[in-house]
């Protein structure tokens, strides 16, 4: 005779990403705002932060530091990084600096290769979504296609655990992870829209974030 077992699988390893939909009013300004930068060469030129980052895409550019304040793109990444940080660590974050925020505008053929950032804190998320980010060859054999994904790694594939997870962009989703998460974006194809996301860094408490010794 079988027996019921009170089970339940623990997931407690890695580092912890949260996903969060960003209010479409601030999609929409966002939006807006790059829009009007892309018709001023001169505030292109100033903004323009692909010297500083690795992707090889179209265009990278920071925002403003006045945008990021009067938009409410600051307020929703505090707000966002306080319940999170309290959430999994019971303590309240009572520093929250921003350190860049900053736009990436990719398109056919491009990719973001594997890195990670600085700060403490960081995430990714999505403002335009190409309508289709084409196929591959071997999608008729029932792999998945990961063109336009955002994919986040961490250690080493191994026996019941894996080591990457493939983000399909949706527009209005964000994640929230460590700064230390390395992630890469995959190159599409047969498409000639924009693939729009905005990515952050931030600090925190030191002794929030900084958990040796403890």
């Amino acid at each position: 005779m079988s027996e019921q077992l009170d089970s339940r699988i623990l997931k407690n390893f890695g580092p912890s990403v949260l996903k969060v939909k960003i209010p479409e009013n601030i999609v929409n300004n966002i939006n807006q705002y790059i829009d009007k930068i892309l018709t001023d060469e001169k505030k292109t030129k100033t903004l323009d932060a692909g010297d500083n980052l690795v992707g090889d895409v179209t265009q990278e550019f920071n925002l403003e530091v006045e945008f990021i304040k009067k938009s409410g793109w600051g307020v929703f990444l505090a707000s966002c990084v306080n319940k999170w940080i309290e959430f999994e660590t019971k303590q309240k974050v009572k520093k929250f600096e921003i350190l860049n925020s900053w736009v990436v505008r990719q398109f056919a053929n491009e990719y973001n290769p594997t890195h990670w950032h600085s700060g403490h804190i960081s995430g990714a998320g999505f403002l335009k979504v190409p309508s289709t980010l084409g196929k591959h060859t071997q999608e008729k054999k029932g792999k998945d296609y990961k063109g336009g994904n955002l994919q986040l790694i961490h250690g080493a594939r191994m026996f019941l655990c894996k080591s990457t997870l493939n983000i399909k962009p949706e527009v209005g989703d964000f994640y929230f992870f460590p700064n230390y998460l390395m992630h890469t974006v995959f190159p599409f194809k047969d498409s000639n829209e924009e693939r729009r996301s905005i990515s952050f860094n931030a600090n925190i408490d030191d002794e929030i974030y900084n958990v040796y010794g403890q």
